[in-house]
């Protein structure tokens, strides 16, 4: 039988994996290499049972090995929260160091009441080198404290516990990264590859405790970057549901070809998908420019998604405050949520718009969207800043289970291998229309751009032989993929 500490070990590790405080990608550290691992503890502060198991363990951490304080301090920011819950559960006070000295008053670094001579116990999220405990100890012994402990609820392994003893310090971790992976493998959360390109760079990748790398000779390719890996291996990854469909669809049919059915007439819509069904992946309709849009039409189209194992992309490109997407993607003419396994969405309205489109679904796990971080359109207004803001709320916002992918035209758009990259603008011939829109090769978009799904839509449905096209782009675009993975391995 498992001890109720380790239940509760393995059920946090799991908990931490559920709410995107793990993330596995391709992340850039402070010391300039790409890291396949990120932890971003501050979501926890959102959970009050993580918050509750994490404060426990301290404790039990506290008691295991007898550790003597009179004052607890947080390593600002992230350990702040965790720090005052462990103070008040154990009715000891707590002192707050500033990150930079107040420029008037006191000018102090240190707040709290404190004699010197006493003991101050430090707590951390996450340590790398430990330079930023090793910063706040710093300060805490230069106003007469002692400080000999500290406690961190995920080590690394990257050169903290070494340096942070060179450094006088006792630094005790509720987990080490590889046992957390540990527990995650056991959960069946991931699997052998992610643990073992994770322990690699571990071993790879050590930290002095000024934050240089100990070796920066060695030469580390991140093996969990998104445009390696298999869709088999980021389908594992993947939060939202309709992901991992999709991923599944595409991997069943070896297809990662969206045909854009931007026809006005519904015959010739059900036309190409009944052509291009057996070799696509998504079929993406603009409901709005049919001009004979009916029931009739909508129940013939899920029919031949059903068929040839193809989902639907209504391309909506939502972009209204929370309620009024709610009405448009349930009411009106087209009642979109009722047909759409995938929708649109421009992430100008922020978190408020992805909950609109959760708002009363049956089965919202069976529904997805599509975020836009950028368009394929010349002279589109979307910048930086815009894309950025567009990938966090895919990533780390309570709903990031309903966004299934990032629309977008650069391969260093997003890092996180869960999310599917969708490309519009793919044609053979011709590089740009009459209207600003510019087009790519199948080769081009999926090796240089990192599509993972490319759109083709005129390219298919004014071919003279439209079934032969849909072979091509399909064949074309699927070599380019098995040539992006085989290529980094």
């Amino acid at each position: 039988m498992l001890s109720e500490r380790e239940d509760n070990f393995r059920g946090l590790a799991v908990k931490l994996f559920e709410i995107g405080a793990i993330k596995f990608g391709d992340f850039k550290m402070k010391v300039g290499v790409n890291s396949p691992v990120y932890l971003d503890l501050r979501v926890i502060v959102s959970f009050p049972d993580v918050m509750t198991t994490v404060v426990n363990l301290i404790d039990d951490i506290i008691k295991e090995h007898n550790i003597q304080y009179k004052h607890v301090c947080g390593v600002p920011y992230m350990a702040l929260p965790v720090a005052t819950l462990v103070a008040m559960k154990n009715k000891q006070p707590m002192l707050v160091r500033r990150k930079e000295p107040k420029s008037y008053g006191t000018k102090k670094i240190i707040e709290g009441k404190f004699n010197a001579g006493e003991k101050c116990l430090v707590i951390e999220d996450v340590t790398s080198s430990g330079s930023s405990i090793l910063e706040t100890t710093r300060d805490l012994r230069a106003e007469g404290l002692v400080v000999s402990d500290a406690i961190v609820m995920v080590e690394r392994e990257q050169g903290a516990i070494l340096n942070s003893k060179k450094n006088g310090m006792n630094l005790i971790p509720i987990f080490t990264l590889s046992h957390l992976l540990k527990l995650l493998q056991e959960a069946e959360k991931i699997d052998e590859k992610i643990v073992e390109s994770v322990k690699k760079f571990i071993n790879s990748c050590q930290i002095h405790d000024d934050g240089t790398l100990v070796d920066p000779s060695r030469n580390f390719v991140n093996e969990l970057s998104r445009t390696t890996m298999s869709f088999e291996a980021r389908s594992e990854l993947a939060q939202a549901p309709l992901a991992k469909k999709l991923f599944n669809i595409m991997i069943i049919k070896q297809s990662n070809l969206c045909v854009a059915a931007d026809l006005s007439k519904a015959d010739h819509i059900l036309n190409i998908a009944d052509i291009c069904g057996p070799y696509i992946c998504i079929l993406k309709t603009h409901c709005d420019i049919i001009e004979d849009f009916s029931e009739n039409f909508i129940q013939s189209l899920q029919m031949l998604s059903k068929k040839h194992n193809f989902l639907i992309m209504e391309d909506r490109k939502f972009a209204d405050i929370g309620n009024t997407v709610y009405l448009q993607y349930t009411q009106g003419l087209y009642k979109i949520s009722k047909w759409a396994d995938i929708v649109t969405v421009h992430a100008l309205p922020g978190q408020s718009i992805l909950q609109g489109l959760k708002t009363n679904l049956d089965q919202p796990e069976k529904r997805g969207v599509f975020l836009l971080a950028e368009m394929s359109s010349q002279g589109n207004l979307i910048n930086e800043k815009y894309k950025e803001a567009t990938i966090k709320l895919a990533t780390d916002s309570n709903d990031s289970d309903f966004v299934a992918g990032i629309v977008c035209q650069t391969s260093d758009c997003f890092s996180f291998p869960g999310l599917i990259q969708l490309t519009p603008g793919v044609r053979i011939e011709n590089s740009h229309d009459d209207l600003g829109q510019q087009y790519q090769s199948p080769e081009d978009v999926v090796k240089i751009k990192g599509a993972d799904i490319g759109v083709v839509g005129r390219g298919i449905y004014e071919a003279k032989c439209i079934d032969k096209a849909c072979i091509l782009y399909r064949d074309r675009l699927w070599a380019a993929y098995c040539d992006r993975i085989e290529s980094n391995h």
